[in-house]
C-alpha cells in the first residue's frame, strides 16, 4: 500500500467494474451498464481488510441489479462471489495475516444480533442493513470515483483488483486451492448446497428434485448427491444444462418446457418429491416445484425473483397435506463452518465443484460475460482482474 510522508496508510487507485443505471438493454457488450474504470480505495478501518482479488464469479444476483429486478443503491461497484489475498489489515483485526487466501462471503455477521446469537448469522440484521444501504458492516464507504462516494455490493465490490471488506466477510481457506474454484464457495455451494443439507435436512433414501439448474441449482444437485438422496431429479429449459447434471452422478433429467413436466417428475419420484427446490428465481419455477412436491413434504426457494413478484399457494392444500414451504438464504449457513466442510467434500471428490466453471475471462470482457450468463450459455464464469 502507499505511505504518506507521516507514516499513514493513504489511498490507493484500483480498477473496478462500477454500474451508474439500471435496466440497460441486452445485449450488454454493446449497452455496457458495468464501466471498468479507475477508482481509489481508502485503505481498510477498524474490523476491515484490503484483499486483491483473485478470482470473482458471475452470478445471477448481479445480474438482477443490472437488470433492475433487484434494485440497489447506485452508483455501485459490483460483485459478491470472490476469493482473493489478504494485502492490509485495518486496527482490530488479529486473526488474519498478510497473505492468507480467502474465500469473500455476501452477508457479513455481527455476531452480536438475535438471528447471530442464534446460530443464525445467514440473517443478521446489521448486515443484511448494512447491503441495503450499499456500506461495509462497520459503516461507510471505502470506493471513491473523482471524490465522489460509491456503493459497495453486498459488502464485497469484488469485480475489482482489490476491495475493502469488513473481517466479517471473509473466511480463510488453505492456499492449495485454486481461486477460481475457491471464489465459487462464497455464493453458488454456500446457497446452494446449504439449501440441501442446512436448510432442507435432506438425508440419504430421500426423493428430491431441482428446478433451475444455474450454479445454485447445480451446487444443490451436487448437494444431494453427497447425501445420497435418490432418486435426484433435475429440471431446466436448457439441454446442455441437464446434460451436466446427469454427468454428475445418478441424476434423472427433465425438460421444463416439456407440456408434461410435472407429471414426468411426479412420475419419477413416485407421486412427488420429498424435497423440491426452487433456484431459478421465478414465480412459475416455484409453482412447479410446489406441484412436483408430495404429500408431507417440503419445497425450499432459494431464488430471489423482483421484490413485487407473489405466490398464491392453495392454504387447503397446506393444511390438509402438511405441506411445508421454506426460504433459504446462502443455504441457512455458517460460513466459518461450512465453507471448510464444503472445500473438505470437494478435496475428497464427493463435491465436484469444478464443473461448475464454464471459463475464465478478463475484468475487461465483463459486460460480454452477462450476456452469455443472461442467454444461459453458461453456469459460472469468473473472472480474473
Amino acid at each position: 500500500m502507499t505511505i504518506d510522508d507521516e507514516g499513514l496508510t493513504m489511498p490507493q487507485q484500483t480498477r473496478a467494474a462500477v454500474l451508474s443505471a439500471m435496466k440497460a438493454a441486452p445485449p450488454y457488450a454493446d449497452s455496457r451498464p458495468l464501466a471498468v474504470q479507475a477508482v481509489s480505495l481508502e485503505p481498510p478501518g477498524r474490523g476491515e481488510v484490503q484483499v486483491a482479488i483473485r478470482a470473482a464469479g458471475l452470478c445471477h444476483s448481479d445480474l438482477s441489479v443490472i437488470n433492475g429486478d433487484r434494485p440497489r443503491p447506485l452508483p455501485m461497484a459490483l460483485g459478491h462471489e470472490a476469493a482473493g489475498v489478504v494485502e492490509a489489515l485495518g486496527p482490530g483485526v488479529e486473526d488474519l495475516e498478510i497473505g492468507d487466501h480467502v474465500v469473500m462471503v455476501f452477508m457479513p455477521s455481527c455476531g452480536h444480533c438475535d438471528p447471530c446469537a442464534g446460530g443464525r448469522p445467514a440473517l443478521c440484521e446489521p448486515g443484511a442493513a448494512a447491503n441495503g444501504r450499499g456500506e461495509l458492516l462497520g459503516g461507510g464507504r471505502r470506493l471513491f470515483r473523482e471524490g465522489r462516494a460509491l456503493n459497495h455490493h453486498l459488502g464485497c465490490s469484488a469485480f475489482a483488483q482489490r476491495a475493502v471488506v469488513s473481517r466479517r466477510s471473509l473466511v480463510r481457506i488453505d492456499p492449495d486451492l485454486p481461486f477460481e474454484i475457491a471464489a465459487l464457495f462464497g455464493c453458488a455451494v454456500l446457497t446452494g448446497v446449504g439449501a440441501v443439507v442446512n436448510t432442507a435436512g435432506v438425508k440419504a433414501g430421500q426423493s428430491m428434485v431441482v428446478v433451475g439448474l444455474g450454479g445454485v441449482g447445480l451446487a444443490s444437485v451436487l448437494g444431494a448427491l453427497a447425501c445420497g438422496a435418490a432418486p435426484v431429479v433435475a429440471v431446466d429449459l436448457s439441454e446442455d444444462k441437464l446434460a451436466l447434471a446427469r454427468s454428475l452422478g445418478p441424476v434423472r433429467t427433465v425438460n421444463a418446457a416439456d407440456p408434461d413436466a410435472v407429471e414426468q417428475v411426479r412420475a419419477l419420484t413416485n407421486g412427488g418429491a420429498d424435497f423440491a427446490f426452487e433456484m431459478a428465481g421465478s414465480v412459475r419455477a416455484l409453482e412447479a416445484a410446489w406441484t412436483m412436491t408430495r404429500r408431507g413434504g417440503t419445497t425450499v426457494t432459494a431464488g430471489l425473483p423482483p421484490p413485487d413478484a407473489a405466490l398464491a399457494v392453495n392454504v387447503v392444500s397446506l393444511v390438509g397435506e402438511e405441506r411445508t414451504l421454506k426460504g433459504s438464504y446462502i443455504g441457512t449457513c455458517v460460513p466459518s463452518r461450512d465453507i471448510p466442510r464444503y472445500v473438505a467434500l470437494y478435496r475428497d471428490g464427493r463435491l465436484p465443484v469444478d464443473r461448475l466453471l464454464s471459463g475464465v475471462i478478463a475484468l475487461d470482457d465483463i459486460n460480454a460475460g452477462f450476456d452469455r450468463l443472461n442467454a444461459g450459455e453458461v453456469v459460472r464464469l469468473v473472472v480474473r482482474p
